[in-house]
């Protein structure tokens, strides 16, 4: 598995970057989304954008956002990657992809087969998508909720864009992960956590190396 590319997801700190860059991961996701325990403001973002090492791709993960929270966030600071991680249409996908010049990803629930034909719809808009659990009904975040999956839906089955697995993901679950669903690309969140929003330096290297 030594080409499995990591994205650790809602970095709040400088050493959230550092470790995430230290163990080799290939991007960092910075949420803004004021419900999540891992939102942040423009300038907090701006700071760690400016600190990550170059080649370490930084990526903003939105929620519905208008084209003036966009604007605000882009100008702010450099981007590699949008992440729509709410309820845009593909066409709305379409429209921030030509209207920023920068690579969208769109995340997805999954929770039964009935998700699935949406992966391929919003393939034809995004450059990635982003293949998580559902959230449960009446849930706050659209994501890093901890859950996942059954993976054996997606076993075997390929796709336009390249794409990431999220949802639930652990050091310790990874390894199956990677093997029932074929991913090539992972996401990481709340696995890498001591508490909501707090990342712990050794979780995300145990995450990074069993993932390798």
């Amino acid at each position: 598995m030594t080409d499995i590319r990591v994205k650790v997801c809602g970095l709040r700190t400088g050493a959230d970057v550092a470790a995430a860059a230290a163990s080799g991961a290939a991007y960092v996701g910075f949420v803004f989304f004021a419900k999540s325990p891992r939102h942040l403001s423009l300038p907090e973002a701006r700071e760690l954008a400016l600190a990550a090492p170059v080649g370490l791709a930084k990526v903003a993960l939105t929620v519905d956002a208008d084209d003036a929270t966009l604007d605000a966030i882009v100008e702010a600071m450099p981007l590699d990657m949008l992440q729509l991680h709410g309820h845009e249409s593909p066409e709305r996908v379409a429209e921030v992809r030509a209207r920023y010049g920068l690579p969208v990803m769109k995340a997805l629930g999954v929770a039964d087969e009935g998700d699935l034909p949406a992966i391929l719809e919003y393939s034809l808009a995004a450059d990635q998508i982003l293949i998580d659990a559902k959230p449960p009904k009446g849930a706050d975040l659209p994501g890093g909720n901890g859950l996942a999956f059954d993976w054996r839906l997606i076993s075997g089955r390929h796709w336009l864009r390249p794409w990431m697995l999220a949802g639930g993901l652990t050091a310790d679950n990874i390894a199956d992960a990677v093997r029932l669903t074929g991913a090539r690309q992972v996401d990481v969140s709340s696995g890498v956590e001591s508490a909501p929003g707090v990342k712990d330096p050794a979780r995300i290297a145990a995450f990074l190396k069993a993932a390798r």
